[in-house]
């Protein structure tokens, strides 16, 4: 069933980085009712995230980097260990996934798996995430990784257990990496 909404008011409120939009709409429940909403929506565009993992050596990459959002809602340095990730742009999910892993981690992977897409944040943010997973080995290794010039990257190399048990104890919090730990963990791809 879809909801019969009338949109009121559309306004720009910022369009410097993303776009941060102003609506209001009037919603037509199921009974019949109306009910008038005014939210806040973030256009930030479409993403897609990636974990590397490697069988063999029981390992996972991640990276770390400082988030000015994290460190604004009280984390100490503002630094968070993540998944690689990045924005789409014009590219399609696995292509930008794959140049965000070179850039990022240093690691040409070529055999990716997407393995579910994702809202985060629906409430109040219109990104879709691409969730990815792929093999990786010394073998790939195409340069040292840290980002491009606007980032400052620190690529981890973590044995699975340790990312786990820093997952448990609330040293990784960042969402992607969460759910690709646990979906790692569940696939039996590391047994």
């Amino acid at each position: 069933m879809s909801f019969n909404i009338e949109v009121i008011k559309d306004k720009v409120l910022s369009d410097n980085y993303f776009i941060l939009r102003n609506i209001t709409y009037d919603l037509t429940r199921k009974n019949g009712d109306v009910i008038r909403h005014k939210r806040e929506v973030y256009d930030r565009g479409n993403g897609a995230t990636i974990l590397l993992y490697d069988p063999d050596k029981k390992s996972v990459v991640l990276i770390r980097q400082f988030r000015v959002a994290t460190w604004v809602n009280g984390n100490e340095d503002g630094r968070l260990i993540e998944t690689c990730a990045g924005l789409l742009d014009d590219d399609e999910p696995e292509v930008c996934i794959r140049k965000e892993a070179i850039e990022e981690t240093g690691y040409a992977v070529t055999e990716v798996r997407k393995v579910f897409e994702l809202y985060m944040s629906p409430g109040g943010v219109t990104e879709i995430v691409h969730f990815f997973i792929a093999r990786y080995d010394d073998s790939i290794r195409a340069n040292s990784g840290g980002g491009v010039e606007d980032e400052d990257i620190e690529v981890l190399e973590l044995p699975f257990a340790q990312a786990l048990e820093m997952m448990k104890s609330g040293e990784i919090r960042d969402g992607k990496a969460v759910i690709l730990l646990q979906y790692l963990q569940s696939s039996g791809l590391m047994d």
